[in-house]
């Protein structure tokens, strides 16, 4: 009989999901009030004909609406910024249609609208250590890729790029958005790099959270759900060929959202312990982080539990995974985490995505990558890694 033991689950948006389901976001906006902040990307939403007419029905519903862009990962310095120009404006509700770095920068905006407060107050590790008590401006999230699961979570990730940068979170239950609108068809325009390496910043997020040390039944099923549908929509969705194309990138969405549920509920590994100090260093994309190392990152990991905590639950969990990817259901676990590690760098060199080198990052460059990878992230992989450990990770990968 399985064990069950005490969990919690935080805070959810309320989810609609479906193709078309942006046609219901005006309505849905209007019951918040009369005065909205639309927060986009430069060209995912902004630049297609579906703004227009996204911005007439938001009219015909009698809401004013502002606007701003967001491009790149946002920093501290943009939200403080956008806070500061809009807050005169008594916005009622924030709209954030992109990508994760856009629902981020929204995010973030929306819990400090009311307040006028600095993000440098509420920024986990490098801010002033202030407690955020909130209120947060409702906040409604659409998601435009299928990756960071953000219209899910807590959690504002900005970033300072450079020596001296740094990639932290604001976080609190507050920010969740009160609805989040997934509506595959605005996938359509993404381009495959993008696809391939948001998809597997999905797949690392429910791997990590599937093999986490806080993992619980209830996230379990989720990803494992997710991990299901990567297995069916990601190459469909990559590849871009009709009508395949449409169900996969529906799967993909789904995928990244309970990504998103999960990491929220239970954290991650030790690849995005990595991508935080990798992505505030050198400007290598989030999700290109994650493709790059997941394999290398597993490999270790397994091995590692073998040597020291063999009766970790997560030694079974990776079999498992490994089974249900490369869809050889008769392998004993080792030969199924073989298969795992295997296919998640076939996956990786299919997609082609870059390896660490690409990006200037160098052996030298470890000490400092492994001494500012130790956040929240690294706290729920399932083993400890040492530094050594955490080293061949990159190693395997510059």
């Amino acid at each position: 009989m399985q064990s069950f033991k005490p969990f919690y689950i935080a805070r959810l948006p309320r989810i609609l999901f479906g193709r078309g389901r942006l046609n219901e976001a005006p309505a849905l906006i209007a019951g918040y009030g009369r005065k909205a902040l639309l927060v986009t990307g430069k060209q995912s939403f902004f630049g297609t004909p579906r703004w227009q007419s996204f911005t007439e029905a938001l009219a015909g519903q009698g809401v004013e609406w502002r606007h701003c862009t967001v491009s790149g990962e946002p920093s501290p310095q943009l939200i403080d910024d956008t806070v500061g120009r809009f807050r005169s404006d008594n916005i009622e509700v924030v709209v954030a249609i992109g990508g994760g770095s856009v629902l981020d920068a929204a995010k973030a905006i929306a819990g400090l609208l009311p307040s006028g407060d600095s993000v440098m107050d509420y920024l986990e590790g490098v801010g002033r250590n202030q407690t955020y008590r909130g209120p947060s401006t409702p906040f409604i999230a659409v998601p435009t890729t299928a990756g960071t699961g953000s219209e899910a979570t807590k959690n504002s990730v900005l970033s300072v790029q450079g020596p001296d940068g740094f990639k932290k979170s604001f976080r609190d239950e507050c920010l969740v958005p009160e609805y989040a609108i997934l509506d595959p068809d605005l996938l359509a325009t993404c381009a495959p790099e993008l696809i391939a390496a948001d998809g597997m910043d999905a797949l690392t997020q429910l791997l990590e959270s599937y093999v986490s040390a806080k993992a619980n039944p209830f996230t379990d099923a989720l990803a494992w759900s997710g991990m299901e549908a990567v297995k069916s929509g990601f190459f469909p969705a990559w590849r871009g060929i009709e009508p395949e194309a449409g169900e996969g990138r529906a799967a993909m969405a789904y995928a990244a959202l309970l990504s998103g549920i999960t990491l929220a509920q239970v954290g991650l590994g030790s690849v995005h312990g990595l991508a935080s100090p990798l992505g505030a260093f050198f400007p290598i994309p989030h999700g290109v982080v994650c493709g790059t190392l997941v394999a290398a990152a597993t490999a270790v990991n397994i091995r590692a539990l073998q040597a020291r905590e063999p009766a970790n639950p997560a030694l079974v969990k990776y079999a498992q995974v490994g089974r249900l990817l490369s869809d050889e259901t008769g392998l004993d676990d080792q030969p199924a985490r073989d298969a795992l590690i295997a296919l998640l760098s076939e996956w990786s060199d299919t997609l082609q995505l870059e390896r660490l080198g690409a990006y200037g990052i160098a052996a030298a460059d470890f000490p400092r990558i492994v001494a500012n990878a130790r956040g929240s992230s690294m706290q729920t992989n399932p083993i400890m890694l040492t530094d050594e450990e955490i080293e061949e990770i990159l190693a395997r990968r510059v």
